[in-house]
Formats: structure tokens, C-alpha cells, sequence
């Protein structure tokens, strides 16, 4: 018997996210590092999912939150405000030149979603024609934005869908993903590509009424759901010209792919357009206390100000002043040490390692990504693009194998890419501080687990 069986037949108080399985313990952490109760250090290539962008222990992050905890840590936002909310607030709309002219602050990127399209809603209802009957969404396969209810139901991954589909509301549709290594077809321009997923988005606009639907909500980069799939170049604008074109609202999700994960701070600015509600997350805080939150376009505030002034939407949480004090010093530090700069360095490293071990591998059918957000995606046979068997569970062991000592690397397993059921892929999202010697690492131990993984399945 393993270590990692004997580990596993122990008791535990807590629901962890397998019942037959209890996690080891994280004992400690520092830089990139994560340090585990049996004496492993962990290189935590994934920031965990794509949370911590400063890595562990930082010094600078701790001494705010604890300057912060014996000022106030805690006051109900329904009766007072803080300076470290406005400060962090000031902070975020600046990085949109003032276009986004609002924060909101919760929790978790589910709470975010949520927020979003309920402020969606709401706006319609404030207009000084209210347009009531806007009560419907447009996002993509296979999309996930989120657990929660309404985000798990504006979502489209069929797996994390189905043991709940009963309960979700029926007034969100999908359309195609900018997709490109599967949707495109032979020949087909990246231009054509695009006006072909413009016209898909038009038509479902007028198949479910133009004048009934609140929002398109998407990605910029497709993080779990699709394994880091950017857009091809114009996709973007054509879809917000689709929605302007109907008077409908563009929501951007960036709770996996924004702040600073793809190389820009936002990673809209990458895509020649700006959102009406963004979304982030993951990395506004770095995983040094919850946080996440809703950036509000000028025009949706000035509409809610003229209107009832009020949001009919909060939080226990809401802009909890630790989280936003954790938040602000990770994105000043991200400012001061110039780290967008080393995403975009070392995310070019990156990829230039990736493509050397793995361009001409048998079965790794598509590398993608920005900056330091990159993804792998396994296939049965590259001239096919078949995927492996879902029955295989080839993310699954290549993530549990990472795990083991011997390998001690995170690779961010992920199942359903080709069609929510079908499809392998990793996620590769190293923190912001990452050195070129952890990238070789982090190449060469998944080469590793790979081969090794793929021998014991043809067993």
C-alpha cells in the first residue's frame, strides 16, 4: 500500500471535493512553491486554478492584510463604507481609463456572475423606457462561468450542467466558442471564420427576439472549459457589433483569463473592445483572501443614477475590507514590480518551451494560450482529432499523477473539451513571478507525466 492509499483511508470532518479521497496537507508556501505535510515541495505551475499570480507567502500581501486587520475587518456595507474599498476601487476603474467608472465587490467569481446578470437586468428596467421584457442571455458551448444557480445555468459544459439541470432557469441559449483548432473549417480564413459566428450570433438573436435578450456573455480566453482558447483576431468586435446592433449588453468574463493573466492588466485591451459588465477574479487577489467583482461601464452607471439609484442586489461580504486590502496590494505590487512585463516574457518562454517538447507529440493536438495561460489538448489520433475515450480519464490521471512526490508539479486537469463529455486538455497558469528555470521544470515534468501516464493506459 502507497503512502497516497494509506492517506486517502483516513477520516475527515470535512465534504472535500471526493469523499472516497482526503487531500494531503499544505503545511507552508513560498514564491512558487507550496510546501506539503510529507516533506514535498510542490511547484505549483497552476496558481491552483489560476489564482495565485504573486505565488505563496509574500511578504508585502500578508503585512497589508494584517494593517488592515487592526484598523477594521469587518463592517456591513449597508452602513458604512472603507478607504480601502474606495482605494481599491479608484485603482480599478483608473486601469480602464474610467470607461468601466464602477467596482463591485464580492466573493467569488460564481457571486460575480451572478451580479452581473442580474445588473444586466436591472439596467433594462432603468431606462427611461424600461424594457421589461429583456430577460434573456446568450452565451457559448461549452462555456462555465460559475457554481452558483444562475451562473452554472448562463454556463454551457454539459457535465457540470447535467446532475442540476432541473433546477436551472431556461432563459439563457449558446452559440459556437471562437474555437478555432475545431471549428474553423479547411481553408477558411480567420476573417470568413468570424462572420460565420457573427451571423450564428444574429440568428439566435432573432430566433429567440432581438428585444428579448439582456446580455452576450463570453470569455476572452476560454479557461477551464476549453483549456486557454483565444479568439482569433476580430472576433470580439464583431460579436459586440452584433449586440450594439440589437441593443443588447456585452459581458466579459475575466475571472480566469483578466488581471494580468493574459499579458494586459484587462484582457479586453488586447481585443480592440470594451465590455459593458466585466467580471474578475482568480487573480485581483491571488488568493490572499476571496475576492472578486463586477466592473460596471460609465453608461450602465449613469442610467442605475438616473433611474432608482439602487442596485436590488447585495452581499453579507460585500467589499469586505481584508479581501480588498488584499486585492489592492496585489495589484499595486503588480504595478510597481513591473510583472506584466515578466507575464508577457516569460509567457513567450512559455510557449517557446511547449512547442519545442510537444509540437510534434503524437498525442497533443493543439497548444494555445496567452501569456502566461497556456493549454495542451490531447487527442487519440492528431490527423483525426479524435479524443480519447472519455472512459480513459486522461486529464484525471495526468493531474493525479502530477501530484505524486516524485513529480510534484500542478497540471490543471480538465475533461470535455470537444463537446462538454468528450476532450482532455491541462491548463498551465504559472504565477506572475515565475523564473525561467520553473518553466524548464515545469515542461519537463509534464513531458514526464505524460509518457508515463500514456503507458499505464495501454496497459
Amino acid at each position: 500500500m502507497t503512502a497516497s492509499d494509506t492517506h486517502s483511508k483516513m477520516t475527515s470532518a470535512v465534504l472535500h471535493r471526493d469523499t472516497h479521497f482526503i487531500p494531503q496537507k499544505a503545511v507552508g508556501g513560498k514564491g512558487c512553491y507550496i510546501f506539503l505535510e510529507d516533506g514535498t515541495k510542490f511547484l505549483d505551475s497552476t496558481g491552483g486554478a489560476a489564482v495565485s499570480c504573486l505565488g505563496h507567502g509574500h511578504d508585502q500581501i500578508n503585512q497589508a492584510i494584517k494593517d488592515q486587520m487592526d484598523q477594521i475587518s469587518y463592517c456591513h456595507s449597508a452602513f458604512f463604507g472603507t478607504q480601502v474599498t474606495e482605494d481599491l476601487a479608484t485603482f480599478l476603474t483608473e486601469s480602464t481609463g474610467k470607461k468601466l467608472s464602477k467596482l463591485f465587490v464580492v466573493s467569488s467569481g460564481s457571486e460575480a456572475v451572478e451580479a452581473a446578470l442580474k445588473l444586466a437586468r436591472q439596467y433594462f428596467l432603468e431606462l427611461p423606457t424600461p424594457q421589461p421584457e429583456r430577460t434573456r442571455f446568450i452565451a457559448r458551448l461549452p462555456s462555465y462561468h460559475g457554481t452558483t444557480l444562475g451562473a452554472l445555468g448562463v454556463g454551457g459544459h454539459v457535465l457540470r450542467r447535467q446532475p442540476f439541470e432541473p433546477l436551472l432557469a431556461k432563459n439563457t441559449s449558446h452559440v459556437s466558442p471562437c474555437y478555432a483548432y475545431r471549428g474553423k473549417k479547411e481553408n477558411e480564413s480567420d476573417a470568413d471564420y468570424v462572420v460565420r459566428l457573427a451571423a450564428e450570433l444574429d440568428a439566435e438573436f432573432q430566433r429567440v427576439g432581438p428585444g428579448n435578450v439582456c446580455a452576450f456573455i463570453a470569455e476572452p480566453v476560454v479557461g477551464a472549459a476549453l483549456g486557454c482558447v483565444p479568439a482569433v483576431p476580430g472576433y470580439f468586435p464583431a460579436m459586440k457589433a452584433v449586440c450594439e446592433k440589437y441593443g443588447a449588453l456585452f459581458i466579459l468574463d475575466e475571472i480566469m483569463s483578466g488581471m494580468g493573466r493574459c499579458g494586459t492588466l484587462h484582457a479586453w485591451e488586447q481585443e480592440d473592445v470594451v465590455p459593458d459588465i466585466q467580471t474578475i477574479g482568480k487573480g485581483l487577489g491571488g488568493g490572499y483572501a476571496p475576492v472578486s467583482g463586477i466592473l460596471i461601464h460609465d453608461s450602465i452607471v449613469q442610467t442605475m443614477d438616473k433611474g432608482t439609484g439602487q442596485f436590488r442586489h447585495g452581499q453579507t461580504y460585500q467589499g469586505h475590507p481584508i479581501s480588498c486590502a488584499a486585492a489592492l496590494a496585489v495589484q499595486r505590487t503588480i504595478k510597481e514590480q513591473s510583472l506584466l512585463e515578466n507575464v508577457r516574457k516569460m509567457g513567450a518562454y512559455l510557449e517557446e518551451r511547449l512547442r519545442q517538447q510537444f509540437q510534434d507529440h503524437p498525442h497533443v493536438g493543439d497548444i494555445r494560450g496567452k501569456g502566461l495561460f497556456w493549454g495542451l489538448e490531447f487527442v487519440k489520433d492528431r490527423t483525426t482529432k479524435e479524443p480519447f475515450d472519455p472512459k480513459t480519464r486522461l486529464s484525471f490521471h495526468i493531474q493525479e499523477k502530477g501530484l505524486q512526490p516524485d513529480y510534484a508539479v500542478s497540471l490543471y486537469g480538465c475533461t470535455g473539451t470537444v463537446d462538454g463529455i468528450r476532450g482532455d486538455h491541462v491548463v498551465l497558469a504559472p504565477p506572475y513571478i515565475v523564473t525561467k528555470e520553473e518553466i524548464d521544470t515545469l515542461v519537463d515534468v509534464l513531458a514526464r507525466v505524460l509518457a508515463d501516464v500514456l503507458v499505464e493506459l495501454e496497459k
